[in-house]
């Protein structure tokens, strides 16, 4: 049996047409903003989502600012917060960045000056700037210069874990999050201060996170 080329591409063009997927990726469509504190109606998963970060950094500041051996002392604390010894043992994907960045700036702000925030994550620029200025190659700047950058007295360190129970037949998941926050004693070892924040989701988890 003989076919003709029109024929072949005639059938191969019905083919490929009869499988994509129907997605609505019209022209123009408006981009829509979502509020960062509440569930999306249209996209949730399992995983740790925007209003999860903002309700337990929000939580954490209070804490923090609550204790008086951080935050009531004549002379103000330094601390550090970074992402640096906050580790994420979960099986959720999440950038840490996003919940120490947010813990530093809200508590910055809402400290106003009763802790001293140690830029520890910005240290090779400032040793760039320093060694430049003491080689001669940039002025010494309008502000005081000083032998040693600051030490700190306090630094954040933390985890996410997570436990995970599967139900095949429906396909449902419920992912349990414990994360713990702590400010740790950078001379004497101890731990003055402790957080801890934990909920639990259950859904068809069929939400990509990155």
């Amino acid at each position: 049996m003989k076919y003709s080329l029109s024929s072949i591409a005639c059938v191969c063009l019905l083919a490929g047409c009869a499988s994509q997927p129907t997605l609505n990726n019209s022209a123009g469509r408006a981009t829509v903003y979502q509020d960062v504190n509440s569930v999306s109606s249209t996209m949730a998963g399992v995983g740790m989502e925007s209003q999860d970060i903002v309700s337990m950094t929000d939580k954490m500041v209070r804490d923090i600012l609550s204790n008086p051996q951080i935050a009531g002392r004549s002379t103000p604390a330094r601390v550090i917060v970074d992402s640096a010894y906050f580790t994420n043992d979960s099986s959720s994907r999440i950038n840490k960045n996003l919940i120490t960045d947010r813990l530093r700036v809200e508590l910055n702000r809402a400290a106003a000056g009763r802790l001293v925030f140690v830029a520890r994550h910005y240290g090779s620029m400032v040793a760039n700037e320093r060694d430049a200025k003491r080689a001669g190659e940039r002025d010494g700047g309008t502000i005081r210069s000083t032998k040693a950058v600051a030490g700190g007295d306090f630094r954040l360190g933390g985890r996410i874990a997570s436990m995970d129970a599967n139900q095949r037949s429906t396909g449902m998941v419920s992912r349990y999050h414990q994360i713990t926050f702590e400010l740790v004693d950078l001379e004497y070892e101890t731990i003055p201060w402790s957080g801890i924040y934990e909920f639990r989701k259950e859904a068809q988890d069929d939400i990509l996170y990155r």
